[in-house]
């Protein structure tokens, strides 16, 4: 019979949900910044998916970037054009673009943005029209492993 491994039993998988309805988006601003979550110190990112749960409306110009950085925070997902989407977006940030042909990636996974120390995520807003959205909801999920549990 199969046993946990002492990394399974610690649970060093973290799954992080954040949903945005449209009051919240607007209460961000054109511009603005919200911390979603906090990646503990030691861990990374393995993936990051924003869906558009309800369908935006009163914009078509609302735009999204998730990550640490507070001057652009694009690590997880750069400049995505929410009210365009037709289904979920995933891992669209700079950290997980590759150069091309310098990294292999065997099984399929390498975490991004390690932190030493725990770092804010957040989401910028960009959309001039963001008072004018009357309907909508954002999911934004983050996959993170966390060895300080180990």
């Amino acid at each position: 019979m199969p046993q946990l491994t002492v990394n399974e039993a610690a649970g060093t998988l973290i799954n992080y949900v954040a949903k945005l309805s449209f009051t919240d988006l607007i209460a961000i601003g054109n511009g603005g910044q919200k911390n979603l979550f906090k990646l503990p110190a030691g861990s990374g990112v393995l993936s990051c998916v924003v869906w558009e749960k309800t369908a935006i409306a009163g914009s078509t110009s609302l735009v999204i970037d998730v990550g640490t950085t507070l001057a652009d925070p694009d690590e997880f997902i750069d400049a995505l054009d929410v009210d365009a989407m037709t289904d979920p977006v995933a891992n669209t940030g700079d950290a997980f673009v590759q150069a091309a042909g310098n990294t292999t990636i065997k099984g399929g996974v390498l975490p991004v943005k390690m932190v030493a120390t725990a770092t804010n995520v957040v989401i910028e807003v960009n959309d001039a029209a963001i008072t004018s959205i009357t309907a909508g909801e954002v999911v934004i999920a983050l996959q993170v492993i966390d060895f300080s549990r180990v």
